[in-house]
């Protein structure tokens, strides 16, 4: 099993969005990925994923590992803020 470790602009991304039936489906993503079921993922770089949900506009949510049981969330976003979401959970993971 892994530990799913939110970082505080994480959770806040999360918390933020507005649709609630959104934040249930990527929070029931997270339930997942604390039971080893991962889905459909994506390396984008320097160690940093992206968990890749195919609804609405094509949420995604960017972690890293630590250790083979720990995974750091980073952020989140959708398509059209592809580019700028993946450059900034990199940058988050080289500083942690």
């Amino acid at each position: 099993m892994y530990s799913v470790i939110e970082t505080e602009e994480f959770s806040e991304w999360l918390a933020g969005l507005k649709d609630r039936a959104t934040r249930m489906r990527l929070s029931r993503r997270l339930d997942k990925a604390r039971r080893d079921v991962v889905g459909d993922i994506k390396p984008v770089g320097d160690g940093v994923f992206e968990m890749r949900e195919f609804f609405g506009p094509g949420w995604r949510m960017y972690y890293m590992t630590q250790s083979a049981a720990i995974v750091l969330m980073l952020g989140g976003g959708d398509k059209s803020s592809q580019v700028q979401d993946i450059q900034r959970a990199m940058q988050l993971a080289k500083e942690l």
